[in-house]
């Protein structure tokens, strides 16, 4: 098995040289977290802000006994019992 499995990885040598070296390169490419939190904080905090009165406000919905999907069904074929 470990046999098959290492000729299989000479097999793909080339691409996963490539695939590593693309990963390796994006990693250094790509932003800091820290400028990504800087960037969006704005929305953090107003989607936050949103849940937290939406929450507090309007509460949890509590299940209903009939499911959700069959109600949907019902509604779009005009099916009315």
């Amino acid at each position: 098995m470990e046999i098959q499995l290492q000729a299989r990885v000479m097999e793909y040598k080339f691409h996963i040289m490539v695939a590593i070296m693309v990963t390796a390169s994006l990693v250094y490419a790509a932003p800091r977290i820290v400028d990504i939190l800087a960037y969006f904080w704005p929305l953090f905090a107003s989607t936050a802000a949103f849940l937290a009165m939406a929450i507090t406000f309007g509460g949890f919905q509590q299940p209903s006994e009939q499911s959700t999907a069959d109600g949907l069904m019902d509604y779009v074929t005009h099916n009315v019992e």
